[in-house]
C-alpha cells in the first residue's frame, strides 16, 4: 500500500515539475496514480468483503510510536473506492473541460494528483501520528488548489480562509491524537478502537480530535471556507466535494463514532452539530443563484446529516451513514461536473442568466436529473436507499434527543428537496419558460465531456436499484467500525422498498413540504431562509481576523520599539534568567572539571577569549570579521587536542569559507561600527553577556553530572561499521544513525541561502541583475571594481582550483571511514568557489558550471531526501544502509554504499550554498585596458 501512495506524490511532482512544457496530456498521465490503486483494490476486494484486513508496517521510530502503519478494510476500502475511482474520472472529465494549452496546467494536475495520495493516506492510516501528517498534506495542497489562480485577490483569501480553518483546528486534532494515543499507550488506531480508553484525558482528546473533524468537514461555525473554495476550477471543486477533503471529518467521526460512542458528551454534541449545520446549509442552498454555491450549501447540509447519522453511534445509524457516504460522492461528483460543462459552454453558471439548453442538451440534462434526484431522496436511486436507511434508523431511537435529531433530518431533507428541485428546474426548464435566448446547437457537450457523468450516474441508479450489491461492503464495514462493542449484528440487508410504514409516510411529507417550498415565490423563500438563519460563519471569521489584527497592533505597538539589541538582550536574559531559578533552587552544583589537560588548551581557550573579546571591542567590521575567524580557528586547534580531527577539520573549512563570505557582505556597509549606545547602557549589556555565559557554562556542568545512561555515543561508536559500514563515527552519525537530521539541517541551508539572494535583490533597482551592484549595474553610476588580470596568479588561481576541487572529492569519497565527508568536502569546494571569485569576480565564478546556484543546491535536498525515503518503497526503515561491492579491474576492490549517495547530496547543497550568496553579494570585474601596471584591486568611476 505504501507504494500506491507514494506514487501519488512521484507522478504528481513529477507532472508538476513540467512547468509550461505540459499541456492537457498531463491529465491522463495524472489518472494513472489513482487507475493503479482501483486495479490493486479490486485484487484485494474479495478478501476484504470476507472480513479479512490487510496490514502493512514500516518502522520509522518505534520509541516515539512513529511508523508507517498502514491498513485497508471494509469501511477504508469504500472511502479507497471514492478517492481513486472519483479521481480517475475527474482527471478524465478534465481532458474537455481544460484547453489544450493552458498556463499552469501542470502544477494544477500535479497538486490534484497529489491531493488524491494525501487523502489516500489518511484514509488507510492506521496510526494516529501519520493520520494527522496526512491530514495536514491535504490542507495543504487543497490550499494550493484553492488558490490555484493565485493572481485573484479572491482566490487567495479563500485558500488562506481555508487552511487557516483546516490548519487550527488540524492542531487541535493532533492534540487530542497524543491524549488518546498517551492514554492508551500506543498510536495504532486498530489497537486504540479494538480496546478503547476512558477518562477525563480520553475525553478530551475526543473532543479535540472532534474540533479537527468538524472543521474539515465544515461543520457550523467553521463552514464558510467549503462556499469560498467554489473560487478554484470545477474539476477541483467535483472532487473536493465528493470524495476527498471535506469526507475526511467524517471519516473521522464514523472511526470513533461506536468505539467512543458512550464517552460523556459525544453524542449530543455531534448530533447537534450535524442537525444545525444541516439545516442552515440547506436554508442557505436555496438562496443561492450561482449553482455551484448552491452544490457547496448542499454539501455542508449533507455533510451534516453523516454527523447525524454517524455521531447517533447505533449499528443502524452507522449503516445508513455509510450508504449517505457512498450516495453523496456519486451525484456530488455528477451534479458538479454537469455544472462544469454548463458553466464551460455556456459561459456563466447563474441561474438568472442562463440560456434555454437545447434537446442536444437531453442526455445531460437526465444524467443530472438522476443525480439530483439522489441528493433529493428520490425513489429508484441510491440517494434514496440511503435516506429510508437514515430514516428507519432514527424512528427506532427511544430517546428525546433521538427524536429531535429525527426531526431537524425532516426538516434538512425538506430543504434538501427543495433545492435538488431548484437545481433542476433552474437549469433546464427555467430558462425556456422565461424565454432565455438558446444557446447554439454546436455548443452542446459531446460524449467525452459527458462519459464520467454518465458513469457516477449510472452508479446512483445502479446501486439505487439493486441496492443488495452493497450488502457485503456495508455490513462489514459496520462492524469494522467497532460495532462489536455493542454487541448487535451488523449484516446489512438493503432494499429498495421495504414497505408501508413510519418512514414512507415521513418520505411522502418530505416530498409534499419540498414541493411546497419550492413552489412559493423567490421572496418568500429568501424571507424563509433569513428567518431561521444564524450568525453568518463568514462574517464571523472576518470579525475575529479584524480584532486579532487590532490586538496584534496593540500589542505589537507596546512591546516593539525598533531596538534589536533590546530584542536581543531580552531573549538571552530570558534564556539565562529562568533556567538559572531552576539551577540556583536545585541540588548542590557539580564538582569542576580539571582545569586542563595540558599546556596546549590553555594556550588555546586564552586565544579564543582574546579573540572574542576583541571582536566584541574593536571598531571596525572587517577586524571583527577576522578576530572571529580567530575563535574558530582556535576552537579548531581544541578539536585537535582533544583528538577530533573529523570536527577540526569541518571547523577549519567553516572558518575559511565564511571569512570570505563576511567580506562580500561587509563591502555594503560601513567600515566602523557606529556608537549608538549610551554610555549607561553598557554596563546592561556588559551584565547580560556574563550573566548568558556563566548560565551556559553551569548549565554544561550539571547536563553532564546528570547522566544516569550510558552515553549514547558509547553505542555508536561501537555499532558504527556492522551497522553503519563506516570507521569514522562523526561520518555515521551524520548520514545514517541521525541522517533525518542532516536532511532538515540541509534544508535549512537551502532556505538560508534563498534568504540571502532575498536580501540582496532586495537592495536591488527593478530590471538589476544578481551579482550587479545595489544601486546599479556595470556602467551605469556607483562604483565599479577595475581589475588588470595578472597571468602568473590566472594560472596559480586555476592549478590551486583544480587541486582543491580533487582534495574535496577524496574527503567526499573518503569520509565514511577518514577524516571528511560530502559537508566538509562541500566547504574545500566552496572555498575554490570564492578563490576563483578574488581572481576574477562573478562572471569567472559563473564560468564553472552550467548549471544554476539554485539547481544545484535544490538537486543535494532531493538527492539526500531521495536516498533517505527509497528505502520505505522496499519495505524498509527510513535511511536504511545499503551497500554494493564489486572487484574492478586494475582498480581493485570498491564498496559503494548508499551513505556515498547520501553525502553527495550534502555536497551539493554546501556548493549551491556558496554559490547563490556569491551570486547574491558578488560584483563584476572589469578589466581594465590601461597598459599601466596595477597591482591588485582599486575603486574607479565608471
Amino acid at each position: 500500500m505504501i507504494w500506491l501512495v507514494a506514487l501519488h506524490f512521484v507522478v504528481g511532482l513529477t507532472v508538476v515539475a513540467l512547468g509550461d512544457r505540459g499541456d492537457r496530456r498531463t491529465l491522463a498521465v495524472g489518472a494513472v496514480a489513482p487507475a493503479a490503486v482501483l486495479i490493486w483494490l479490486a485484487t484485494e476486494l474479495g478478501s476484504v468483503l470476507d472480513g479479512s484486513v490487510i496490514d502493512e508496517s514500516i518502522g520509522w521510530a518505534p520509541g516515539l510510536g512513529l511508523s508507517i502503519d498502514l491498513r485497508l478494510d471494509a469501511f477504508a476500502a469504500s472511502m479507497v473506492l471514492l478517492v481513486s475511482g472519483l479521481g480517475v474520472l475527474v482527471l478524465l472529465y478534465g481532458l474537455s473541460y481544460f484547453p489544450r494549452q493552458r498556463s499552469g496546467l501542470s502544477r494544477l494536475v500535479g497538486l490534484l494528483v497529489c491531493f488524491s495520495g494525501s487523502m489516500l493516506g489518511v484514509v488507510l492510516a492506521d496510526n494516529l501520528l501519520l493520520l494527522a501528517t496526512f491530514w495536514e498534506l491535504t490542507a495543504i495542497t487543497s490550499f494550493l488548489l484553492i488558490g490555484n489562480e493565485h493572481t485573484q485577490q479572491a482566490a487567495r483569501a479563500a485558500a488562506f480562509q481555508a487552511i487557516l480553518t483546516t490548519g487550527l483546528g488540524g492542531l487541535a486534532m493532533l492534540g487530542g491524537f497524543i491524549l488518546i494515543g498517551t492514554a492508551a499507550g500506543t498510536y495504532r488506531l486498530s489497537e486504540i478502537l479494538a480496546d478503547p480508553p476512558s477518562g477525563s484525558t480520553v475525553t478530551a482528546g475526543v473532543f479535540l480530535a472532534l474540533v479537527g473533524a468538524a472543521t474539515k468537514s465544515a461543520q457550523y461555525p467553521f463552514h464558510s471556507w467549503l462556499p469560498g473554495a467554489m473560487v478554484a476550477p470545477t474539476p477541483v471543486s467535483a472532487y473536493l466535494h465528493s470524495a476527498t477533503m471535506v469526507k475526511a471529518g467524517v471519516y473521522l467521526v464514523a472511526r470513533l463514532a461506536l468505539p467512543f460512542g458512550d464517552t460523556p458528551g459525544w453524542r449530543p454534541t455531534v448530533v447537534t452539530i450535524g442537525c444545525i449545520t444541516m439545516v442552515v446549509g440547506g436554508l442557505r442552498a436555496l438562496r443561492q443563484n450561482d449553482l455551484k454555491l448552491l452544490l457547496a450549501f448542499g454539501t455542508v447540509s449533507q455533510l451534516g446529516f453523516m454527523f447525524v447519522l454517524f455521531g447517533s453511534a447505533t449499528v443502524a445509524t452507522v449503516q445508513a451513514g455509510c450508504l449517505l457516504l457512498l450516495a453523496h460522492g456519486f451525484f456530488k461528483a455528477a451534479l458538479f461536473m454537469g455544472v462544469g460543462v454548463v458553466d464551460h459552454q455556456a459561459g456563466t453558471r447563474d441561474l438568472a442568466r442562463l440560456p434555454a439548453l437545447g434537446r442536444q442538451w437531453r442526455p445531460l440534462g437526465a444524467m443530472l436529473a438522476v443525480a439530483a434526484a439522489s441528493m433529493a431522496g428520490v425513489p429508484l436511486v441510491l440517494g434514496f436507499v440511503a435516506k429510508e436507511a437514515a430514516y428507519e434508523s432514527l424512528l427506532h431511537q427511544e430517546s428525546v434527543f433521538g427524536r429531535v435529531a429525527l426531526c431537524a433530518v425532516v426538516l434538512g431533507s425538506v430543504v434538501t428537496f427543495a433545492y435538488s428541485a431548484r437545481f433542476v428546474v433552474g437549469t433546464f426548464v427555467a430558462p425556456a419558460r422565461r424565454g432565455a435566448g438558446s444557446l447554439s446547437v454546436e455548443l452542446a457537450p459531446r460524449g467525452g465531456f459527458l462519459a464520467p457523468i454518465a458513469v457516477v450516474s449510472f452508479a446512483t441508479m445502479l446501486f439505487g436499484l439493486v441496492p443488495a450489491l452493497l450488502n457485503r461492503l456495508v455490513g462489514v464495514a459496520t462492524g469494522v467500525l467497532g460495532a462489536g462493542h455493542l454487541g448487535e449484528s451488523t449484516s446489512a440487508h438493503l432494499a429498495m422498498w421495504h414497505g408501508f410504514g413510519a418512514a414512507l409516510v415521513l418520505t411522502l411529507a418530505t416530498y409534499a413540504l419540498g414541493a411546497a417550498v419550492h413552489r412559493w415565490s423567490a421572496t418568500a423563500v429568501k424571507a424563509f431562509a433569513r428567518a431561521a438563519e444564524l450568525p453568518d460563519g463568514t462574517d464571523v471569521y472576518r470579525s475575529i481576523l479584524r480584532s486579532m489584527n487590532r490586538l496584534a497592533d496593540v500589542v505589537t505597538g507596546t512591546v516593539q520599539n525598533g531596538s534589536l539589541p533590546v530584542y536581543a538582550g531580552v531573549v538571552l536574559l530570558a534564556a539565562a534568567a529562568l533556567p538559572s531559578v531552576a539551577l540556583w533552587t536545585g541540588d548542590d552544583l557539580p564538582a569542576l572539571p580539571p582545569f586542563s589537560d595540558g599546556v596546549a588548551q590553555v594556550a588555546l581557550a586564552a586565544l579564543v577569549i582574546g579573540a572574542a573579546i576583541a571582536a566584541a571591542s574593536v571598531r571596525r567590521r572587517f577586524a571583527a570579521a577576522l578576530f572571529l575567524g580567530t575563535v574558530g580557528y582556535g576552537m579548531a586547534g581544541l578539536f585537535v587536542v582533544r583528538g577530533a580531527p573529523d570536527l577540526a577539520l569541518t571547523q577549519t573549512a567553516i572558518e575559511t569559507l565564511t571569512t570570505v563570505l563576511f567580506v562580500l557582505v561587509l563591502r555594503r556597509l560601513p567600515d566602523r561600527f557606529e556608537r549608538t549606545t549610551a554610555i549607561a547602557g553598557r554596563p546592561a549589556r556588559l551584565a547580560i553577556a556574563l550573566g548568558v555565559g556563566a548560565m551556559v557554562f553551569v548549565f554544561a556542568l550539571v547536563a553532564a553530572s546528570e547522566r544516569v545512561g550510558p552515553p549514547v555515543s558509547d553505542e555508536m561508536t561501537a555499532r558504527a561499521l556492522d551497522d553503519g559500514g563506516g570507521r569514522n563515527v562523526v561520518n555515521v552519525i551524520l548520514v545514517d544513525f541521525r541522517g533525518f537530521d542532516t536532511v532538515g539541517e540541509i534544508t535549512v541551508l537551502a532556505a538560508a541561502a534563498i534568504g540571502a539572494v532575498a536580501l540582496a535583490r532586495a537592495g536591488r533597482q527593478p530590471g538589476d541583475a544578481v551579482g550587479d551592484p545595489v544601486g546599479g549595474a556595470v556602467g551605469q553610476s556607483g562604483p565599479v571594481h577595475i581589475v588588470r588580470r595578472v597571468f602568473n596568479i590566472d594560472q596559480s588561481v586555476s592549478v590551486i582550483f583544480y587541486v582543491m576541487n580533487v582534495a574535496s572529492l577524496y574527503l567526499l569519497f573518503a569520509g565514511h571511514n577518514q577524516p571528511g565527508g560530502g559537508f566538509v568536502g562541500g566547504l574545500v569546494a566552496g572555498a575554490s568557489v570564492a578563490l576563483r571569485y578574488v581572481a576574477g569576480g562573478i562572471d569567472e565564478v559563473r564560468r564553472i558550471s552550467p548549471l544554476k546556484p539554485w539547481t544545484i543546491l535544490g538537486s543535494g535536498v532531493m538527492i539526500a531526501a531521495g536516498c533517505a525515503l527509497t528505502p520505505v518503497l522496499f519495505g524498509h526503515p527510513v535511511l536504511d544502509n545499503g551497500a554494493w561491492s564489486m572487484d574492478v579491474p586494475i582498480i581493485g576492490y570498491v564498496k559503494v554504499s548508499s551513505a556515498l549517495v547520501f553525502d553527495l547530496g550534502v555536497y551539493f547543497v554546501v556548493i549551491g550554498l556558496v554559490l547563490m550568496v556569491v551570486e547574491a553579494f558578488g560584483e563584476r570585474f572589469a578589466v581594465a585596458r590601461s597598459t599601466v601596471p596595477v597591482d591588485g584591486i582599486e575603486e574607479a568611476s565608471a
